[in-house]
């Protein structure tokens, strides 16, 4: 099993990379993620986290610049019915923090949005990945993500998520509970999330 590679990137593709590793050229299939990471470092030395797939007829290596894309690729081929190249097209699709907060927040439109990966598989991933995905990625990744998307220049929701958080909520119970909530004014949204939050006790 090839756990990682450290070595030159020799090329790009629009599905794969060649990383010269002491003069023998490993084919390795990525993300649009990890292909965007390494992209700009054509002949210089990389990581590059991996994981290998063998089968009767082929040996495939797919590569990750990170080792929360690795988990998450590892998560999603564990998923029945997923498969390699649907993880990847997932991951190409979603970052990892974006990834665990479309599970966190069963958002199956936004998984479904790989190619390949329908909304039954979509279901599928948030069913069977919900209880991992908070474990593995906790509420840090989740949060972050929801920061970056929806949080900025909102007032009001930051507003409401301040107010989950002095109710005694966390940050990443509110962000999950206040997902979708977009358009009400504050109180209708604390309403709102306060409703959601008693719902998963």
């Amino acid at each position: 099993m090839i756990a990682q590679l450290t070595g030159i990137v020799v090329s790009t593709g629009v599905n794969s990379a060649v990383i010269d590793v002491g003069g023998i050229g490993f084919l390795v299939a990525c993300s649009h993620n990890t292909l965007s990471d390494i992209s700009g470092k054509g002949g210089e030395k990389i990581k590059i986290y991996t994981h290998m797939v063998v089968r009767e007829d082929a040996m495939e290596l797919y590569g990750f610049s990170t080792q929360d894309e690795l988990s998450a690729f590892r998560m999603l081929i564990s998923v029945s019915g997923v498969g390699a190249k649907s993880a990847i097209a997932v991951l190409s699709t979603l970052s990892p923090e974006k990834f665990a907060l479309a599970v966190t927040t069963e958002d199956a439109k936004a998984i479904s949005k790989a190619p390949g990966v329908g909304a039954r598989t979509a279901a599928r991933i948030i069913l069977e990945l919900k209880d991992k995905i908070a474990k593995e990625f906790g509420g840090e990744a989740v949060s972050s993500a929801m920061t970056q998307e929806q949080i900025k220049g909102d007032d009001t929701l930051s507003d409401a998520v301040n107010t989950l958080i002095v109710l005694g909520y966390s940050r990443a119970e509110a962000l999950s509970a206040l997902s979708g909530l977009g358009g009400m004014n504050l109180e209708d949204m604390i309403k709102a999330a306060l409703k959601k939050l008693s719902a998963m006790v």
